[in-house]
C-alpha cells in the first residue's frame, strides 16, 4: 500500500491537472463512480478504445457495492489496481470526499482521427461495432464519411446528426456538450483547433463519464473537415443569433445535419462561413443578449431529435 503523498507513482499522477503532463504521460485521471462506472461499460464493448492503466483504490473509503464492483471489473478491463491509504488518494480527488477510487486511462487510444472515424462510422456501423465488420467497412471504397445514410447505436432514424465546435474555450460547456451529445444520440463530434481540452478535469467531469461514449477527433483544419461533411450527405447548419430563423419555423434540422456552435465570446469564424449551408438562431425575448454555448446547443440538438426521430 502507497501511504505517502510524496511517492512518484502518486506526484506523477497529480500532475495530470495539467495539459502539458497530460500530453507528456499520455493519459488523465478519472475520479467519481459514475464516472468509472461508464468508462468500464465502454471499455466491455467490443473494439473498445478505452484503456484503464492505472486504478488507485482505498477500501477503507468504500461506501456501498459499487466501488467493490467497479474496482473488480477495471482490474479485469487491464488496470494495474494500486492500494493506497485515504490521506494519499484524497490528494488525487478534487471531490470533499473522495469515493476510493481514481483511475488513470489511454488519452490516444480515446482519441479519434477523422480517417478512423470514417472507416468506422461506416454504413449499418456503429462506433464500436466488431472487427470483421469494421474490416468489411474498410474494403467498402463507397463508405462515405460518418455515413449519413446508416443506422448505428447512436441513431434513432435514418438521419444522423454530428456536432461541431469551433474553438470552444471553457471546459464546462464543452463537457455540457458531450455530455447532451451522447444522450441524443449525436453520431459524432469534431473540434475545431484550437479548442479547450476534451480531457481537462473539469470538462472530463462535465461529460459524467459520456466522454468515454461518443467518439471525438480534433482538427486544425476545419475546411478540409467542412468539404468532406459535406461529401458525406450532411447539411452544415451554423447556429448564429443574427441569421436564420428558428427552427420551428423552418425544414433546416431535418434529415442528416452538422450542427456547428461557435466560440463563447467570437461566435462561428468568419472562414467556416463560406462552408455552410443554412443558419438556425434561437429567439431571445427578454433582456439577455445572447444565451450559454452548452444550453443554446442543448435545444438545437434535442429539436433535431424532435423532428427527426421515428415513432
Amino acid at each position: 500500500m502507497i501511504t505517502s503523498t510524496k511517492n512518484p507513482r502518486i506526484v506523477e499522477a497529480r500532475k495530470l491537472t495539467q495539459r502539458k503532463y497530460r500530453l507528456e504521460q499520455n493519459r488523465f485521471l478519472v475520479e467519481g463512480l459514475q464516472l468509472l462506472d461508464m468508462a468500464v461499460q465502454a471499455a466491455t464493448r467490443p473494439q473498445a478504445r478505452v484503456k484503464p492503466l492505472e486504478l488507485f483504490y482505498s477500501e477503507a473509503l468504500f461506501t456501498g457495492e459499487t466501488a467493490p464492483r467497479l474496482l473488480k471489473q477495471l482490474t479485469q478491463a487491464g488496470a494495474e489496481a494500486i492500494p493506497v491509504a485515504p490521506p494519499v488518494l484524497d490528494t488525487l480527488s478534487e471531490r470533499d470526499t473522495s469515493q476510493g477510487l481514481a483511475a488513470t486511462f489511454s488519452l490516444s487510444d480515446l482519441e479519434w482521427s477523422l480517417d478512423e472515424l470514417e472507416l468506422t462510422l461506416s454504413p449499418n456501423q456503429s462506433a464500436l461495432d466488431s472487427e470483421d465488420k469494421r474490416s468489411q467497412a474498410s474494403l467498402d471504397d463507397a463508405a462515405p464519411l460518418f455515413a449519413s445514410d446508416a443506422s448505428s447505436a447512436h441513431s434513432t432514424s435514418a438521419s444522423a446528426l454530428l456536432l461541431v465546435l469551433d474553438k470552444l474555450q471553457d471546459p464546462g460547456n464543452l463537457g455540457t456538450l458531450i455530455r447532451t451529445a451522447d444522450a441524443v444520440g449525436v453520431r459524432a463530434i469534431i473540434l475545431l483547433e484550437p479548442c479547450v481540452d476534451p480531457f481537462d478535469p473539469k470538462t472530463v467531469r462535465g461529460t459524467m463519464g459520456s466522454l468515454f461514449i461518443v467518439p471525438f477527433a480534433r482538427t486544425k483544419n476545419a475546411a478540409e473537415a467542412l468539404s468532406r461533411l459535406t461529401q458525406s450527405g450532411y447539411r452544415l447548419v451554423g447556429a448564429d443569433g443574427q441569421h436564420g430563423e428558428p427552427p420551428w419555423q423552418s425544414e433546416v434540422l431535418v434529415g442528416s445535419v452538422a450542427l456547428i456552435l461557435g466560440n463563447e465570446a467570437r461566435g462561428l469564424s468568419p472562414g467556416l462561413r463560406p462552408h455552410l449551408q443554412d443558419y438556425v438562431r434561437l429567439p431571445l425575448r427578454g433582456q439577455a443578449e445572447s444565451l450559454n454555448v452548452s444550453v443554446a446547443g442543448g435545444v438545437l440538438m434535442y429539436e433535431w431529435l424532435r423532428v427527426n426521430e421515428e415513432e
